[in-house]
Order: structure tokens, then C-alpha cells, then sequence
């Protein structure tokens, strides 16, 4: 499908961006009028079907709910529509999501220039299924399906959470409000003790307008960064210890904004090959290249490699302002950035962008609020790994039948979800 057909809006196009690891389809969408989708009756698909990447994100799949139903697929796409009188549609999902089915959808998979299936209608004509009865089937997908759908709303939750925390940083050091409400001679609506940590006069700054007896400061001020390394990866005694080493691929497919756990570990002698050692928990991380702009706080003790910037906790700036900041102004960090093949911000070119300078007694307000709906995203992010881990556990034993489903079984299992 060629982008020139897409619209601002009309009948949602579905492509494999859109498939990201979960049962919710997510991305940013495009979309075809409605005379270009009759003319594409065969890709139009409805609730209960399933559809798989067959270049690209091949081994990614994904199930049509009301949501999406009679979206359109894009050419990159193939889709099933299980007969349902034979088979339950959500335990199929979950059967190609397995190491079983996922090895049967890419076995004529070729991963030379962009990955591909070939032959893709009929490679997946030709998986052969070995299916238990139905009502055992909607007994496994009900199961499972259960424990997406808590992972779901505690990640639902972390969103609510985090946008809370983002308004209130919006409010009060990006518009001003409460500054502009007192000066305009009309209540802010806020506790006295909070209301008088505001001026009620502006004046002018380098950055613009800033509330009166604030200043301005470049971040190598304001901030305490390091970089990180990665250790020889050809030496052994490095890796697969105890200590956890970050990455910007452990924060390119995060749904949490704490970090609690990484990919890679290495020893204690490949931490020593690193000049910023073990970074204390509550380290904030923004990755500089490739792509800059992942932002993370950590809540574990971790080493990073050289794709990072690191903030430490103690400087003038709270690690909870900065992890707003940053977010609200990646445009102007891109815009210091260079580089050939890919862009890097620098630490040195960091360190001299300026950014505002609130009052001490507002930066302590700040993080006393915004510390309490951290502490809840970092105990819903560990409900949330606890529950994929239980999850992904249970799915293969229960897609080869290893483990038999009993009403105690199902209450056994649940139990400690909740």
C-alpha cells in the first residue's frame, strides 16, 4: 500500500509498527478513505482474527477486537480468521506467541536485508495444529487472558500516574500558572503553603518570561551527569555476573518509566572497566544516540554503556524535574546534538543548554508530590514484571498440555496476581 493513499482520517490502515508485543494494537495509526478500502476487500479484517507481519516484525502477532474491527491491513500483513466452532481465537494468539508456534510461523523466515517470510499465505496455510478440545482451549485463553488483562490496567494506571505528575510540572515550571493567577489578582486554588512558594511578578530572562527571583542556569550547573562503556566483550570474566548493565534497547520497548531490570549482566571486574562504576538507585538515564531521547528513572543499582547519559541524585536539580524536563524539551537536546552516521548529544554540549532555575522551596514541594506517584509506578511496574513472568512461564506448559487445567489449578495461579 503506498503512502500517497493515506488520509488524515477515514478507515484505520493496521501495519506492523502497530503490533508491539501485547493483545492491545498500539502506534501511531494511518489511515485510507472508504473508497480505496472497497477496493481492498480481502485485507479488511474483524473481531477474533489474527494478523502476522510477514516482512519486517515477522514472529510479531497480533488479535482484532471491537476496536479494530473492520480496519484494514497493510500489504506488509497477512491475516487468519479461525473457525470458531473448531477454534478459540484469543488461545491461538497465544499459541503463536509461544516458542512453539513462533518457531512454526518463521520456519521459511530469512533474516538477509529486511526480514521476511517467504511464501507467506502459504507458509502459514501449511502449520499443521495440534489443538486440545475447545472448551480447553477457551479455559487457557480465559487464563492467560486474565493476566493480560491485569498487566494491562496496572499499565493503565502507570499512564494516569505519570500524566498526573507530568500536569503538575506543566503547571508550575513550564506555564507558570500559579505565578500568572497572582499576578492576574485571582485565587490559584492551592494550600497557602504551596501558593507562597510562587511570585506574583515575571521578569526577563535569556529563556523568556520567568517568575521573579528565579534563574537561569546551564544543566553542567545544575546537574551531576556521567557516561558509561561497555566492557571487552570478547573477555568472559566480564559478563553473566550479578551486576546489571544498561542499554538503550532496555528502555526502547518499556512500558514503565522505572527501570527494574536489564538484558545484560556482567561482573564485578567488567563493572571496574567502567569510569562511572555502579550507579546508585534513582539514577536517572537518557540515552544520547541512536536514537537520543529514552528516559528512564532506575530503581536498581546499575553500570551503563556509552549510549547513556547518566544524572546522579543530589544535584540542584531533582531527578524527578529532570525527568520532565527532558521529555518536554528533547527538541532543543536534538538540536544540540551531531554526528555523521547517527546523532549523539554530547555530554560537553549538554552540559552548556540552559534551563530554568526554580526556587529550592519549589523544586522540595515538587518532589514530595511527584515522589508519591513514583513509589506507586515502581510497585505497579514490579506487579507488572511478576505477572509477565508468571505469564510466560504458564504459556508454553500450557500450549504442549504439560500442565492440565483444574479449577483449583486456574484459582492456584490467580491468586497470587492480584
Amino acid at each position: 500500500m503506498k503512502s500517497e493513499l493515506y488520509t488524515s482520517s477515514g478507515i484505520p490502515v493496521i501495519r506492523g509498527t502497530n503490533l508491539t508485543g501485547g493483545r492491545k494494537l498500539t502506534g501511531d495509526w494511518v489511515f485510507i478513505s472508504n473508497e480505496t478500502a472497497k477496493q481492498l476487500q480481502g485485507c479488511i479484517v474483524n473481531i477474533g482474527d489474527l494478523v502476522f507481519p510477514h516482512r519486517g516484525s515477522i514472529g510479531e502477532v497480533g488479535i482484532i477486537t471491537n476496536d479494530e474491527n473492520n480496519s484494514i491491513i497493510s500489504s506488509s500483513l497477512m491475516k487468519l480468521s479461525p473457525d470458531p466452532a473448531q477454534v478459540e481465537s484469543l488461545f491461538l494468539y497465544y499459541y503463536f506467541r509461544s516458542s512453539e508456534g513462533k518457531f512454526k510461523l518463521l520456519r521459511n523466515s530469512s533474516q538477509v536485508g529486511t526480514p521476511g517470510i517467504g511464501q507467506p499465505l502459504a507458509s502459514l496455510k501449511s502449520i499443521d495444529l495440534n489443538l486440545p478440545p475447545l472448551p480447553t482451549q477457551k479455559a487457557i485463553a480465559h487464563l492467560l487472558g486474565t493476566l493480560d488483562d491485569k498487566i494491562e490496567l496496572l499499565r493503565q494506571m502507570n499512564e494516569t500516574l505519570e500524566a498526573i505528575a507530568k500536569a503538575l510540572f506543566q503547571s508550575w515550571f513550564v506555564d507558570f500558572d500559579p505565578v500568572r493567577k497572582k499576578a492576574e489578582g485571582i485565587p490559584t486554588g492551592l494550600p497557602k503553603e504551596i501558593e507562597d512558594l510562587f511570585p506574583s511578578e515575571f521578569e526577563e530572562s535569556e529563556l523568556g518570561e520567568i517568575p521573579k527571583g528565579w534563574k537561569v542556569g546551564k544543566l553542567g550547573e545544575l546537574t551531576q551527569i556521567v557516561g558509561g562503556s561497555t566492557p571487552s566483550t570478547t573477555n568472559e570474566s566480564f559478563w553473566n555476573g550479578e551486576h546489571h548493565f544498561a542499554t538503550p534497547k532496555d528502555l526502547s520497548n518499556a512500558t514503565s518509566p522505572i527501570l527494574l531490570k536489564t538484558d545484560r549482566r556482567i561482573t564485578f571486574a567488567g563493572v571496574k572497566e567502567i569510569s562511572s562504576g555502579i550507579l546508585e538507585s534513582g539514577t536517572l538515564l537518557m540515552s544520547s544516540r541512536a536514537p537520543i531521547g529514552y528516559v528512564s528513572l532506575s530503581e536498581i543499582p546499575i553500570s551503563i554503556n556509552q549510549g547513556f547519559i547518566g544524572f546522579k541524585k543530589g544535584a540542584y536539580l531533582s531527578n524527578y524535574f529532570l525527568f520532565f524536563w527532558l521529555k518536554q524539551n528533547m527538541e532543543t537536546i536534538i538540536g544540540n546534538a551531531n554526528g555523521t552516521t547517527f546523532l549523539e548529544i554530547s555530554k560537553s554540549n549538554f552540559r552548556m543548554i540552559s534551563c530554568i532555575k526554580p526556587s529550592q522551596e519549589a523544586l522540595s514541594f515538587f518532589d514530595n508530590i511527584v515522589s508519591t506517584y513514583f513509589i506507586q509506578l515502581k510497585e505497579n511496574t514490579l506487579q507488572i514484571n511478576n505477572l509477565i513472568a508468571i505469564r510466560d512461564s504458564l504459556l508454553p506448559k500450557l500450549i504442549s498440555g504439560e500442565l492440565e487445567l483444574t479449577d483449583k489449578t486456574i484459582t492456584q495461579i490467580l491468586e497470587p496476581a492480584k
